[in-house]
């Protein structure tokens, strides 16, 4: 019997058992053996950082071991209090100071930049595909970030926290920046080992992640920037420059920009006591039902994800109408206490254990946390209701589809909703499996098509877009399997299902 075996079975008999005891402590000896090994193969040049990843990894490791079942108890689980999240409106309504500036100056963008294109069939950093006027995610920021320091004479600068993953591609493209007015930092997440599912110990026998090694490592989820901007000392550097706040948000969020509103609240709140940390949420429709929400639990805010749900409660979990609100994963945190909470070791985040199964067929674990659950750990968090628009995140083409469409305008690196659609919402749209690929999406749209006036469109099978072609309303093509269709050009659809085989051939 394997021990992963024997330990879920003793951990699900209640009250901790001396045999409990005793096999989480041979697990733990299991583990410090084999990550021994691995450090001792570590060249001398690499040998700090990977004994900092690997005490890491041990600590969550030990929390692991530790945990039983859900981590919440969903009887003490309770919607936030009023005060707790406050409407963006209200925020907005206060106006802002004369002098922006100085308050700009205090504040620095920290952006997600581990995650690699692979969902969207691109190899290298997701944060090089090109979404708008050739233009990639990293070029976005960029831009943003310079118009902000041109338009008020500031000097706010852009982190990056990249993985083992995206650090290489990441750092040769950023010499295009050099004459941009924005100074880049760069410091990377940690490398964590996956560990088999059935023997719960690593599978690397070395410290090299490259070549047939790539799968033996793994960057743990974006709670793990706290500890690693700490690490890194560029914490330290900017605290030292007279920073105070980070505003961390995800490279592929279009929608997460420095918003000077948020900014002034943090910088001079109304009653004199300042936010630690602060989460924006939007208000949940049915497209976001696995999103994390905030709840109020022992008198702390804590922000609940699915996977923490017990199975009875997930329905409940989803609904509209009790948990409203769900993470943007737009954060804005205080440096100083980022510091405090990380030499106190006291940042407290729920693991998260992800399972995979790898080219071979293996099935590994990894040990994961997430970024926003540490606001319980922050002192006077708060939520900030904020507009659907903050929220733009490309996960695939079919939100690739909608951000390069005339849906929306592009001005200084930002997208904004055109004024010309009539309803704020974003339509609805599901590109088939034919269009994963974003090389097979971009051949498959002769151009962009007017989606202006569009509230759903769903494609599926061998399909293809000719110039100009307009979408109105509701519109479903499906091509069966074998059939091909190809809406001609200029053509314009509206509230219309197109199936069987459509082509034109050029005579």
């Amino acid at each position: 019997m394997s021990f992963a075996k024997d330990f879920s079975k003793a951990m699900s008999q209640a009250g901790p058992s001396q045999f409990q005891e005793v096999i989480r402590q041979e697990l733990e000896y299991s583990m410090k053996v084999e990550l021994d090994k691995i450090l001792a193969t570590a060249p001398s040049n690499e040998l700090e950082h990977t004994k900092n990843d690997l005490e890491g990894f041990k600590k969550l490791f030990h929390r692991f071991l530790q945990e039983k079942g859900p981590s919440v108890d969903w009887g003490k689980i309770q919607r936030p209090p009023e005060d707790s999240i406050q409407p963006y409106e209200k925020i907005k309504a206060r106006g802002l100071p004369d002098n922006i500036a100085s308050v700009l100056n205090k504040l620095v963008v920290v952006k997600l930049n581990g995650g690699l294109g692979t969902s969207m069939g691109c190899k290298g950093p997701k944060s090089l595909i090109g979404v708008r006027n050739e233009n990639t995610f990293l070029d976005l920021t960029v831009q943003q970030i310079e118009h902000l320091n041109k338009t008020y004479n500031t000097d706010v600068p852009l982190v990056l926290m990249n993985s083992f993953n995206t650090d290489e591609d990441t750092k040769k493209i950023l010499q295009k920046y050099s004459h941009s007015r924005v100074k880049i930092y760069t410091f990377n997440q940690s490398r964590y080992p996956r560990i088999n599912k059935e023997t719960l110990l690593p599978i690397a026998k070395d410290v090299s992640y490259s070549g047939e090694n790539t799968e033996c490592w793994y960057p743990p989820g974006h709670g793990d920037i706290y500890a690693s901007f700490y690490n890194s000392g560029l914490l330290d550097n900017l605290i030292a420059e007279g920073k105070e706040y980070i505003f961390v948000s995800n490279i592929d969020n279009l929608g997460a920009t420095v918003d000077l509103y948020i900014l002034n609240h943090l910088m001079n709140p109304p009653n004199g006591k300042r936010c630690e940390f602060v989460m924006e949420v939007t208000n949940k429709t049915r497209a976001d039902v696995k999103g994390g929400t905030l709840t109020q639990y022992e008198n702390k805010l804590r922000l609940v994800e699915i996977a923490q749900v017990p199975k009875a409660h997930v329905d409940e979990f989803k609904s509209v109408s009790k948990f409203k609100i769900f993470n943007t994963n737009n954060l804005w945190i205080a440096l100083s206490a980022i510091k405090r909470l990380q030499e106190k070791n006291a940042i407290d985040m729920e693991i998260i254990v992800n399972p995979k199964t790898l080219d071979g067929g293996l099935n590994v674990i990894q040990l994961e946390t997430a970024v926003g659950a540490a606001i319980k750990s922050f002192e006077n968090s708060l939520g900030i209701n904020v507009p659907r628009s903050r929220f733009l995140p490309v996960k695939t083409t079919s939100d690739l589809l909608l951000v390069m469409s005339n849906l929306y305008s592009l001005n200084a690196g930002s997208l904004t909703m055109s004024e010309k659609r009539e309803f704020p919402t974003v339509p609805l749209v599901k590109l088939g499996s034919s269009f994963t690929k974003v090389q097979d999406y971009l051949r498959r749209f002769e151009s962009i098509p007017d989606m202006l006036e569009l509230d759903h469109l769903t494609v599926s099978g061998d399909v293809t877009f000719g110039k100009n072609v307009s979408l109105k309303g509701t519109v479903i093509i499906i091509a069966n399997h074998g059939d091909r269709i190809d809406i001609p050009a200029g053509a314009v659809l509206e509230n219309k299902i197109v199936s069987g085989n459509l082509r034109i051939l050029d005579h």
